[in-house]
């Protein structure tokens, strides 16, 4: 019988690498939240079958385009920007997340350029 064939052991490194991988995914959420402040909901872990974490998320309120009031629109996107760059390891949906959000902020600000150029007109 091997060292990895008793039951005992097996299970305790199971333990620990549900342990590792849940606190590396919620810090990495964290970074999230933390950054998104109001904008954020819940911190979701999920698993797989065996109880293992292999994800997570936090939602996070993308901004929609107010042409009323653009500097609104504008730090809203600059927050979720910030929020989706927070972990020291974004994922693909992450950045997808933040070059959704300088869109709308570009969106925003050449809304605010013309409302600009208008007032001077």
């Amino acid at each position: 019988m091997d060292y990895f064939s008793i039951p005992s052991v097996r299970n305790q490194q199971k333990q620990d690498l549900i342990r590792k991988n849940y606190r590396k995914i919620y810090e990495h959420e964290m970074a999230h939240k933390n950054a998104a402040g109001s904008l954020a909901g819940a911190i979701v872990i999920e698993k797989n079958s065996e109880g293992m974490p292999i994800g997570g998320h936090v939602s996070i309120k993308m901004p929609k385009l107010d042409k009323l009031h653009p500097e609104k629109t504008i730090k809203q996107a600059e927050t979720v920007f910030k929020a989706a760059m927070a972990p020291s390891d974004p994922s693909s949906q992450d950045y997808k997340v933040a070059a959704e959000a300088k869109n709308i902020e570009g969106q925003a600000r050449n809304i605010q350029k013309k409302q600009r150029l208008d007032y001077y007109a």
